[in-house]
């Protein structure tokens, strides 16, 4: 009887049909309580939508606002044919060294003269290009300066396009990261890149070969204003040729940028504004 008198309990709080109260409320109370929620949800729903204009008001389509970065720019080279940054192949063997010109190729492809003459714009060199706003207008989309693949020179593809690979006088392209806003070199001077063989590789290296000439990023190419405000940006590159580097042995380089505003090393990220990669040339069968 205790077990029946417990279930009917049960029964009459799910639903008492004296008080026509379900779970202990009637339906009025439960319309009450519904309506309260919906209001509190719908307020709190506003009250995220105007926070969020708020602060999407507040920024720039065309420019982040805040920017944590390094002060050194990270630099990369190419071709890049896996994580581990080695270039390792036989003269002999044009399938081993064949896939490096490919990737330069593919690489360059958009750096043609005639894609940057139709899209890009011939500007004074040494100097920097500054497109500043004029207030609360926009000068946007923002121009941009030609780099042509001719100004590598020998390690431009034209001439020889497998760019010294198969006689054992490898080129590599180098480019700084994009960092918007970013001046780099002052006075008058360019930032210019520097190739070296590691402490125990000094004697392997050989002579080496910069094109443009001292491996100099021009000044016209700075400031970088980002991919939105400058969509035809093409990055200054450097090619550094290596002309007579040892054979049938591993040389480690390590290339850098350098410029009397960057730092040359940093706390954060000792990679930051160089790069280090092996070479390997063999001419074993």
């Amino acid at each position: 009887m205790a077990k029946d008198g417990e279930k009917g309990e049960w029964k009459e709080f799910i639903w008492n049909p004296r008080t026509r109260e379900f779970l202990g409320r009637t339906a009025s109370s439960w319309g009450l309580i519904l309506l309260f929620y919906l209001v509190f949800y719908i307020f709190l729903a506003g009250l995220f939508a105007l926070t969020m204009y708020v602060m999407l008001q507040t920024l720039d389509d065309h420019k982040p606002t805040w920017q944590d970065r390094l002060s050194t720019p990270g630099m990369v080279i190419r071709p890049n044919a896996d994580e581990t940054l080695e270039i390792v192949y036989n003269v002999r063997n044009t399938e081993s060294w064949d896939m490096y010109a490919q990737a330069l190729d593919r690489f360059l492809s958009p750096y043609n003269n005639s894609v940057q003459t139709q899209k890009n714009h011939e500007c004074t060199p040494d100097q920097y290009f500054k497109q500043e706003d004029s207030g609360d207008v926009k000068n946007n989309p923002k121009r941009s300066c030609q780099f042509n693949r001719t100004i590598l020179e020998d390690c431009s593809g034209i001439n020889d396009r497998y760019y010294g690979y198969q006689e054992g006088k490898p080129c590599i392209i180098i480019k700084l990261n994009r960092v918007i806003g970013m001046l780099p070199g002052k006075d008058g001077q360019a930032p210019y890149v520097t190739c070296g063989a590691k402490r125990e590789d000094t004697d392997k290296i050989g002579e080496l070969a910069y094109y443009p000439p001292n491996g100099t990023f021009n000044l016209m190419y700075y400031p970088y204003y980002g991919k939105k405000a400058q969509v035809n940006y093409s990055q200054p590159l450097v090619a550094v040729k290596f002309l007579n580097i040892t054979v049938n042995q591993d040389v480690n380089i390590e290339c850098k940028i350098n410029a009397n505003n960057i730092p040359t090393g940093n706390e954060r990220d000792k990679f930051a504004g160089r790069v280090s990669f092996k070479l390997r040339i063999n001419t074993n069968n």
